[in-house]
């Protein structure tokens, strides 16, 4: 069942820039920055009331990383992430990712499309 949007992906061209607008210019705070094992960078900013929604800050120029436009995926957390990849398939949504991969010590997460090719996550944040 999705409970919630979790957060939406920003591709970035320079991290500390956009850290520093996010946060001395929205009031945003900076809540992690972590460095996948591929090397892709990511930041996660929130606001102090509402740390349950989150905005993800994904480093360009990474190999590999695709150059698509800004915007780079909507989150939405989930309680069981193998059986809404399963729903999803039986509604015929194409699935980027046909089993969850697992990052940053557990959360497993998983992409699909949206009708208009709009690239969605589902977010199962570790235990």
């Amino acid at each position: 069942m999705i409970k919630k949007l979790e957060h939406i992906g920003v591709y970035v061209n320079d991290m500390d820039e956009s850290i520093k607008f996010y946060t001395e210019v929205l009031g945003l705070r900076l809540a992690a920055r972590k460095r996948l094992d591929n090397g892709v960078e990511l930041s996660f900013l929130s606001f102090a009331d509402h740390p349950e929604t989150e905005i993800e800050l994904i480093g360009r120029g990474t190999e590999g990383m695709p150059d698509n436009g800004i915007v780079h995926h909507i989150a939405f957390t989930v309680s069981d992430i193998e059986a809404e990849l399963e729903r999803l398939s039986g509604l015929g949504i194409r699935l980027l990712d046909e089993t969850p991969r697992t990052i940053l010590g557990g959360t497993r997460i998983a992409f699909f499309f949206g009708p208009n090719g709009e690239r969605l996550e589902l977010f199962q944040p570790a235990q």
